[in-house]
């Protein structure tokens, strides 16, 4: 019993090491991206679109090797379905968000992502720079805020969003806010919906980053078929006020498919 017990505690405690190294490596990537390369795209690119992208794509690459190290050092195993409907202009992207991993883990898929972010994040020494540099929109701009995430779909971007604004509660139901809901009714956007699962669950809300899992834990990111948004623009030209209904009918949508299929894809 206790040779079977050793190697056990002892995958546990490489674990915690694995992940303690990768959080300091994504750290120190970002903060070289702030102070070393960012500078010299600004110098070296005069075209701001230019910038921009290239910013995007550096992030892309940087989290895919944020991944690969995580999956390399024996921390997480992850899978990806559809992603191949991933590969399409003008994309209005919305995921769960039980994890710190998944933010990382998606972004790594799209070369050409933008992100509505919270405000924290935009804030943080290490994330400032590359944030700023790839034009994220932060969650704070106001009025213009649907007007602008509109806008980047329409340009032919990747607009992801987290409607949950903050990781799931564990064993709490899911609430999502309606701000992307009312993205998709004003902007009559179709939804490519993006369902999450990590298991064993791992850093979620309120846990900490050396609270690693009995197991290596693993990833699932489903790509969904789209969400058309007609069915709920049906009533809007025709009364007043419907908008505001769609958007609601639309979030209750999204909240029941979301916890519906995360949870099927949990069992």
């Amino acid at each position: 019993m206790a040779e079977s017990g050793a190697p056990r505690r002892l995958d546990h405690a490489w674990r915690v090491v694995a992940t303690g190294l990768s959080f300091l490596a994504f750290g120190l990537g970002g903060l070289f991206l702030r102070v070393c390369l960012f500078p010299l795209l600004q110098l070296g690119v005069r075209d701001q679109r230019r910038r921009r992208d290239l910013a995007r794509r550096w992030i892309q690459r940087s989290f895919a090797a944020h991944v690969w190290l995580m999956r390399t050092l024996g921390a997480m195993t992850y899978e990806i379905r559809g992603r191949e409907r991933l590969q399409r202009d003008g994309l209005l992207i919305l995921a769960n968000h039980p994890t710190l991993i998944d933010v990382v883990l998606l972004i790594s898929l799209l070369p050409d992502a933008d992100c509505v972010v919270k405000v924290g994040v935009a804030r943080n020494p290490f994330m400032r720079g590359p944030v700023r540099a790839a034009g994220y929109i932060a969650n704070d701009e106001g009025a213009g805020l649907v007007e602008e995430c509109i806008a980047a779909v329409r340009a032919g971007g990747h607009l992801v969003i987290f409607p949950e604004g903050t990781r799931s509660q564990p064993g709490q139901p899911l609430h999502l806010q309606r701000g992307a809901a009312n993205i998709a009714v004003r902007g009559g956007l179709d939804i490519t919906p993006v369902r999450i699962s990590c298991v064993p669950p791992t850093l979620g809300k309120g846990q900490k980053w050396y609270r690693v899992p009995s197991r290596r834990f693993h990833m699932l990111i489903e790509v969904g078929e789209d969400l058309p948004i007609a069915p709920f623009l049906q009533d809007v030209a025709a009364a007043p006020g419907s908008e505001a209904l769609a958007v609601r009918r639309l979030n209750d949508h999204l909240c029941h498919y979301f916890s519906g299929e995360v949870a099927r894809a949990g069992t």
